[in-house]
């Protein structure tokens, strides 16, 4: 714990906050209290809350998870029916767990108790409205002021922003994006002999829209059935879902959640971090362009933020905390940016070709092997692009 003199009086200077406490916010918490630091998380929800996501946790999530954390699955997934706008409908199974399923308000709250026993702190009810990193609320260059919605101005020598896709810390490191989603989702209840016929199984449906698909995530007695599409197609989007519930043979049982969310995909040039501030996970705009799938990326990037704010606050200058925030982006860039970087030349392939993809997962043995090892996460989609000259040339060729 470190303090500061401001004037006549000493104030609490806080080595890390954390602003946000998803998976994101949570990861990052975690490694810096892990490390010794004293660190406190700012979540303006009361915990736990529930986010809009289909709650699919894939390879990469999982092996980003702290030590000892224990999974709250609702189902494990060993086979995906794939539907071309309902059409083509084709089931392949796989002889291991390709992905689990999770209820987000239980995962979310599982791992902000994973970070407060390695030491951080948790304050909910407190909405963030600012930080700040000069004038009269900074006692020195070492400190970012962190200002509450209440008036209440917290010091720390970093910040982490993972407060999600509408961030406020975001938007005070210029964070910049190029492609913006809109999701839709319903929680819909089921009896037990509709449950029974989903279990272990999901279904992705490629939609009738440009870059569009729908699923349906098994998880207990209850199925979570989405759909994602361009912003700007609302009415058209809200359509698909409607239809595509009616098509499932689900619009007689009533939602216990419908909900919607923004997904937004940052550029290549987007910042990662400005002073002493980093943001990650949705935040920083850090997703799956194709299929969307944000919460590898907030475990992945919340943890590495984590680490990079250790040494942040340890800087005793400006030089050497924009040296550290220059590392950090790198890290991100050199793993979860190749990624994102194939992702969005899967989606422009998807966009334009729904129907050649549908065809390969389903009639292509390779194509499908590939997805599994995906979900699985004994292989990325850059590992297999750079790996596999074919996939590599046939990406190339249809972008071009």
């Amino acid at each position: 714990m470190s303090s500061e003199n401001t004037s006549d009086e000493a104030r609490h200077v806080w080595d890390v906050v954390v602003v946000g406490a998803g998976p994101a916010g949570a990861c990052a918490a975690y490694a810096a209290a892990v490390a010794g630091r004293s660190v406190l998380v700012l979540e303006k929800a009361e915990l736990p809350r529930y986010k809009t996501c289909g709650g699919g946790i894939i390879g990469p999530s999982r092996d980003a998870l702290p030590p000892g954390f224990e999974l709250p699955l609702q189902d494990r997934v060993q086979a995906v029916t794939f539907t071309l706008d309902g059409k083509f409908s084709r089931t392949r199974k796989s002889k291991h767990t390709l992905f689990g399923l999770i209820n987000r308000p239980e995962f979310d709250q599982q791992l902000v108790e994973h970070a407060q026993k390695a030491g951080a702190e948790l304050r909910t009810g407190a909405t963030v409205t600012r930080v700040e990193q000069h004038g009269s609320a900074v006692p020195d260059r070492r400190t970012v002021a962190v200002v509450l919605q209440s008036g209440e101005t917290l010091l720390a020598r970093a910040v982490v922003g993972a407060d999600g896709s509408a961030s406020r810390i975001g938007a005070h490191v210029g964070v910049k994006v190029d492609q913006v989603d809109l999701g839709l989702e319903a929680e819909i209840p089921v009896p037990p002999t509709v449950a029974e016929d989903w279990k272990g199984r999901v279904l992705i449906d490629w939609g009738p829209m440009p870059g569009s698909y729908g699923w349906v995530f098994p998880k207990g007695e209850t199925l979570t059935v989405g759909v994602i599409s361009a912003r700007g197609e609302g009415a058209a989007t809200k359509r698909y879902l409607e239809d595509f519930i009616a098509r499932l043979g689900l619009a007689g049982f009533e939602p216990s959640i419908s909900s919607g969310h923004l997904t937004r995909c940052r550029s290549d040039d987007s910042p990662l971090s400005r002073g002493r501030v980093l943001v990650c996970g949705d935040a920083a705009g850090l997703l799956e362009p194709w299929t969307r799938e944000g919460i590898s990326f907030a475990l992945r990037s919340g943890r590495l933020a984590g680490e990079w704010a250790v040494r942040i606050a340890e800087s005793h200058d400006a030089v050497d905390a924009r040296r550290q925030a220059l590392n950090y982006a790198f890290a991100v860039k050199a793993g979860l940016g190749v990624e994102m970087s194939v992702g969005k030349r899967m989606m422009s392939l998807f966009e334009r070709r729904p129907g050649m993809l549908h065809a390969a997962l389903t009639g292509f043995r390779p194509a499908w092997k590939a997805f599994t090892r995906i979900t699985r996460g004994t292989s990325t989609l850059g590992e297999i692009v750079r790996t596999h000259p074919m996939a590599g040339r046939v990406l190339s060729s249809i972008n071009r």
